[in-house]
């Protein structure tokens, strides 16, 4: 069976950036679209494989785009899900089944966690991959299906042949063009633009103060997109809004502020307060003059870089104030480097 028309375009999110890894990726979208040569996908788990396979896909659309999940294929029938069989080849086979690979024929297979493939289909697979050749479970008749392959995984596969739990040669056929999605915390710019784009799938006009947006960038997102696109969810389904403060996010985060600057979320106690606790002109401990407001707006700002580590999202978060603001009296106070 041969697939060989032009498929239509796949709904999908499109790859959303702004950071300079982003547009890096996205420059070469139109490059990789075009290969028909194996591309390897490497990223953390949540960076966006299965996306990127897709936007690849729909830059050039031709034949099907088959997504063999190899997490979840169960050992024991692995082999008929990826070639199919034949009826009565084995007990429950009630009907003759057409396998992934052969639907893949003329277009692309993505298998997805492609390091999870157990060694005997990975030794198969490659046979496929050379010689353009398969056979059904219970099939005499060897079948034809060439595809183009885009493999993704969150594992090292060098380091995972080194252990004897993938196949070299399999390894490196795949390896022929590699593309790494950075991690979320490497790219923190895109953020704010994907908060923002994920915001605006949901009616009600919701946005973040500028204080929340500074806590959701100074959290490291060990899920990466798909935990910020949940977190996003989550905002929206607890809150109704338009408007979303720190005491509005999700627990992660909260989380997150509560241990790495404690007094952000102490409850009563402002901002700025939390920010010049510790400097002795305003803790009470003897008369001191007074100071100049703007002089205390300074070492208001000091005091919370000191206190961040010079983190500026996070300092302009326990300031109360946007980052713009903080970059702007960073000038003004001839504070920035």
């Amino acid at each position: 069976m041969s697939h060989t028309a032009a498929a239509p375009r796949l709904e999908g999110l499109p790859i959303v950036g702004v950071s300079d890894r982003t547009k890096a990726l996205l420059k070469n979208v139109d490059r990789f679209a075009q290969m028909r040569c194996p591309l390897l996908v490497l990223g953390e788990t949540g960076t966006g494989k299965g996306l990127l396979a897709r936007t690849l896909f729909n830059s050039s659309p031709q034949g099907n785009f088959v997504v063999i999940d190899c997490s979840s294929i169960v050992a024991t029938l692995a082999e008929s899900e990826l070639f199919g069989h034949l009826k009565g080849s084995f007990t429950g086979a009630v009907n003759t089944k057409v396998g992934l690979v052969e639907m893949a024929h003329g277009g692309t297979a993505f298998f997805d966690e492609i390091g999870e493939l157990p060694m005997e289909m990975q030794a198969k697979l490659l046979r496929v991959l050379e010689e353009k050749q398969f056979r059904p479970v219970g099939s005499p008749v060897t079948r034809h299906s060439d595809f183009r392959i885009i493999a993704a995984t969150n594992r090292d596969l060098a380091a995972e042949v080194k252990r004897g739990t993938f196949r070299a040669d399999l390894y490196f056929r795949l390896n022929v063009v590699t593309v790494r999605l950075s991690p979320l915390r490497e790219r923190k710019d895109d953020i704010a633009v994907l908060i923002d784009h994920f915001l605006a799938r949901y009616p009600g006009n919701y946005q973040l103060t500028d204080s929340a947006m500074d806590a959701m960038m100074s959290y490291d997102w060990p899920g990466n997109v798909r935990e910020l696109e949940n977190c996003v969810h989550q905002i929206v389904a607890v809150n109704s809004g338009p408007l979303v403060d720190v005491k509005n996010l999700p627990s992660q985060v909260q989380n997150h502020l509560r241990k790495q600057w404690p007094d952000t979320l102490q409850p009563g106690l402002p901002a700025l307060a939390a920010a010049v606790a510790d400097i002795p002109e305003m803790n009470g401990a003897s008369p001191q003059p007074v100071i100049p407001l703007a002089e205390l707006e300074r070492r208001a700002i000091l005091n919370a870089l000191r206190v961040t580590k010079g983190d500026r999202n996070v300092a302009a978060s326990l300031l109360g104030i946007g980052r713009t603001t903080l970059y702007r009296k960073l000038k003004e106070y001839k504070l920035a480097e």
